[in-house]
């Protein structure tokens, strides 16, 4: 299938043959017939990706200081391949679109192949041919919808959140200050609840459209006495509120909304644009209310809402984003609201890039621009060959997920071309897959894990999906046959645990979880100073904070911080000591988000050896991550962040280096070394306890601390 994509470093835009995406859990797989462009946000986008580089760099501060802090803490190496990979990615644009159903995934009851829909959300609602959208972020239109207003679907549900927190009454007047298409959508639905609209914009075509379609009165903002144009129209009382739809980085909207304001009033930002107003002499004296709205309503940025489908009680969160979409829509449908007007340009799908154009050089007026599939056609999940020269070789790999940890970690440290065969990539984002596919040449993209798993040339299997994907992928993989190799965790329950150690067992076939701490160099130097034994260790890690609705602090998705990272530091005081964790005792600070991250673990090895796991996210930001100690024997080593060294014995020695590293690309090529050897870098029983051993942990803190043995 074709998607339109951007590279945000060239800006290049292009459509390009992707495979068709994933259809995961709660997912329906659309066939998009129009999908709608939004001017104001894909257009900033796409203007910033044309840019140079120190215009890149000027739009964006807080990226830009994102990449310092990369680079102080891990270096140049690190930091360019984290760069480059955001710049020469295919970004998908789009968020607003309408087709019919296609196939949806086996635990949706909602949707059938078929239904026409409406659609939405950055990353799925693309302008694409096929999209893979979550139920929440769907929802079912009548068979005889007009599609092509059913598009606007996105930015409707974004204009009527901001309708529905300026909470008027029938009777009542708002102003709306930015009349493009989020500031004339909320026009019209502001009308079709009874109230009084003003219309308000810098722009005399914006203002005459509005006067014209959707505002009792419209009015240019240098318009001499405006002010006293919407008193008097207000009877002198003014506004009962102001929606501010602009983007713009000047303080007059919202100082020239706290003037038009009655007493008591609100001012709701829906557009982009500053806050910082002026206290005298609106805002204090009428004790204005500031409020802002989000997106399309709750439910957004909402991982449990969006991803996994569960919704908000009606009786208590009556409009989510959800139902705002099907309010809209049902507006459009009984005529409550007519779109004809805003649509001032329609194009074909394959000529999206001029439609950008038109937006980009702003060569002549425009509204709502509309982007026109072919739906006739028939797409199928598959893979598409991108370097057919590619040849197979005694090891062949596949990567299922190549995000940012695998771009800037696995993939740059594997073995050349003529030493190992790249077969296949698979993502959930077939914009990634492809890119990940060409730069590392690889023969194939795919979005369907048979294709992988059932091909027999490939023999290894890397895995760097998210993490409750990984125990799926081992287990599937280990039944085919392939040596895998999985980041951490393994699994993220028991049950998945005792499955491939079962398979294990019974297949010929090697696993390595990418434990790669134990493979740095300031660690294989401490490892051969002190040797093996009974040992005391530290480890002292400065997690920082994540926020509670982080995928990664989900227990059915992340598994949580001390199974999803704590496992790297349990792994490499196994290394260090030389046996494997059998008991642990862990106590947790009290979290009032019970996010169990600020946490105290006693590990007790089977060699008599002890550790302590001090894992904290309540720090400074400005300390550095990792702190290890080991004692043994009369020696002592200690490792400051992967980047210092020191072991004190007879004497006392001391390492640096420039920049951090902890051991992936050492770990790479012993794990393909051993592909050949047979000899895995991780003894299988070593992966197995340090596993086992942050269950344990988990175990431990809902018990009070009682030690837990395994």
């Amino acid at each position: 299938m074709e998607q339109l994509t951007q590279k945000l470093g060239s800006g290049e835009m292009v459509i390009q043959e992707l495979p068709v995406p994933q259809l995961s859990a709660g997912m329906v797989l659309v066939k998009n017939h129009f999908s709608l462009i939004s001017a104001g946000t894909e257009g900033s986008t796409v203007k910033a990706a044309r840019k140079s580089l120190i215009g890149k760099a000027k739009e964006r501060p807080q990226q830009v200081k994102q990449v310092l802090d990369t680079l102080k803490k891990q270096g140049i190496v690190q930091t360019y391949r984290a760069v480059m990979k955001k710049l020469d990615a295919y970004s998908p644009l789009g968020y607003s679109s309408a087709g019919e159903v296609i196939a949806v995934a086996d635990d949706v009851t909602e949707f059938k192949v078929g239904d026409k829909v409406a659609c939405a959300g950055a990353g799925y609602a693309n302008h694409a041919e096929v999209v893979s959208v979550p139920v929440n972020l769907c929802i079912k239109l009548h068979d005889d919808a007009d599609l092509a207003e059913a598009c606007y679907n996105t930015l409707g549900a974004i204009a009527l959140q901001g309708v529905r927190q300026a909470d008027l009454r029938l009777g009542e007047t708002c102003a709306v200050i930015g009349l493009g298409l989020i500031g004339q959508l909320a026009c019209l639905e502001l009308k079709a609840s009874g109230v009084n609209v003003v219309g308000i914009d810098v722009s005399e075509g914006a203002v005459k459209m509005a006067r014209e379609h959707c505002a009792d009165i419209a009015i240019a903002r240098n318009t001499p006495g405006i002010e006293e144009q919407i008193k008097d129209y207000t009877n002198g009382i003014g506004v009962d509120c102001v929606i501010i739809a602009a983007a713009t980085s000047s303080l007059d909207p919202v100082n020239f909304a706290g003037a038009i304001c009655r007493k008591k009033g609100k001012v709701v930002v829906l557009g982009a644009v500053p806050t910082g107003f002026d206290r005298e002499p609106y805002y204090y004296k009428k004790e204005l209310e500031l409020k802002m709205s989000c997106s399309y309503g709750p439910g957004r940025y909402d991982l449990n809402y969006e991803e996994k489908g569960i919704d908000y009680p009606a009786a208590y969160v009556r409009w989510t984003e959800k139902r705002n979409m099907e309010a809209f829509q049902n507006l459009i449908y009984n005529k409550r609201i007519d779109l004809g007007y805003l649509t001032t340009h329609r194009f074909k799908f394959e000529d999206a890039p001029k439609a950008y154009d038109i937006v980009v050089k702003r060569t002549e007026p425009f509204l709502g621009i509309v982007l026109e599939y072919d739906y006739t056609k028939e797409h199928k999940a598959g893979s598409i060959n991108i370097n057919t020269a590619n040849a197979v070789k005694d090891v062949n790999i596949a990567f299922i997920g190549a995000g940012s940890y695998a771009q800037g970690h696995l993939l740059p440290n594997l073995p050349s071309e003529d030493e190992v065969g790249r077969i296949s990539v698979m993502t959930n984002s077939g914009t990634t897959s492809k890119r990940v596919a060409e730069k590392y040449k690889f023969a194939q993209c795919t979005s369907d894990e048979k294709e992988i798993l059932n091909n027999e040339k490939i023999n290894t299997l890397f895995i760097a999906t998210r993490h409750d994907t990984h125990a799926h992928y081992v287990i599937e993989g280990l039944r085919a046959g392939k040596n895998v190799y999985v980041e951490k965790p393994l699994c993220l329950n028991v049950d998945e645990l005792i499955e491939i150690e079962q398979l294990c067992q019974e297949k010929n076939c090697g696993v390595m979880i990418g434990f790669n701490r134990r493979f740095s160099p300031f660690a294989q130097k401490i490892k051969a100073k002190v040797g093996s034994g009974k040992m005391s260790m530290i480890y002292r890690i400065n997690a920082g904070s994540i926020p509670a609705d982080s995928w990664i602090q989900d227990l059915t998705v992340g598994g949580g911080r001390i199974i999803g990272e704590a496992c790297h530091f349990i792994d490499l005081m196994a290394y260090m000591c030389g046996s494997v964790p059998c008991k642990v005792s862990a106590s947790v600070m009290n979290d009032p988000q019970g996010l169990n991250d600020t946490v105290n673990m006693l590990v007790e090895f089977e060699n008599g050896s002890t550790g302590v796991v001090a894992y904290y996210a309540n720090g400074s930001k400005s300390l550095p991550k990792e702190y290890f100690e080991v004692y043994h024997a009369g020696t002592t080593g200690i490792i400051y962040d992967f980047k210092k060294c020191e072991i004190y014995g007879r004497k006392v020695e001391k390492f640096s280096k420039t920049s951090q590293d902890k051991g992936q690309k050492e770990m790479m090529t012993q794990f393909f070394a051993s592909l050949k050897n047979g000899k895995l870098p991780i003894a299988l029983n070593e992966i197995f306890s340090v596993t086992k051993a942050t269950f344990a942990a988990l175990k431990s803190m809902q018990e009070d601390g009682a030690p837990v043995k395994f």
